[in-house]
């Protein structure tokens, strides 16, 4: 029998992000999840690190990369349109359950009992999601500064609303990272070269 997890898993690249907004540089799912992927371990690895809490930044970034695999089945939902309101959430939150239930079905059974955690993003650790959910907005955090460097104001107020939720979050490894790698990111290839010792 064939089982299609990793086909479906290869198709968020094909799912566009951002698309209600104008845009310089377009990104998909996969190069979203990669990023959030990547932003959970360094903000775990600052955690342990720095802040000397017990936390394992490998085992978070598992669940950063499949943190968005539902939306091979319903598609990336714009932010504006999910959080309108409380009724639309929910029903959206009840849509990404059934639709990693129908994904889980996709996994050969000798894997599901691995992949079941990661699909549904329920970890017997919830602060390893907390650090999921952050590095997803510090993800759109970035991609705003990016788009707003490149001259592109149509990100000014997902950048100051993204801004606000992150200070929400009160999470000292998030200002860390704001503060010690963020600032790079409104700089240009040369600018960050030149800031380099050899």
């Amino acid at each position: 029998m064939a089982y299609h997890f990793l086909a479906y898993l290869y198709r968020m690249q094909y799912i566009e992000r951002w698309s209600l907004m104008r845009n310089t540089s377009q990104e998909n799912v996969a190069e979203h999840s990669y990023r959030v992927a990547l932003l959970t371990h360094v903000l775990c690895s600052i955690a342990r690190n720095v802040y000397k809490k017990d936390i394992d930044p490998d085992r978070a970034a598992g669940y950063a990369l499949f943190h968005d695999a539902t939306e091979v089945i319903t598609g990336d939902i714009p932010t504006p349109v999910k959080h309108h309101n409380p009724r639309i959430l929910a029903n959206f939150r009840e849509i990404e359950a059934i639709a990693a239930d129908r994904l889980l079905s996709t996994v050969p059974g000798e894997l599901q009992a691995a992949y079941e955690p990661l699909l549904k993003q329920q970890s017997d650790d919830p602060e390893l999601i907390r650090y999921v959910k952050a590095a997803d907005l510090l993800d759109a955090y970035l991609k705003c500064v990016s788009e707003m460097s490149a001259g592109n104001r149509e990100f000014a107020t997902a950048r100051r609303q993204t801004e606000q939720k992150l200070n929400k979050l009160d999470m000292p490894e998030v200002e860390w990272l704001l503060t010690h790698l963020a600032p790079s990111f409104e700089k240009t290839i040369d600018e960050i070269s030149e800031d380099e010792e050899f």
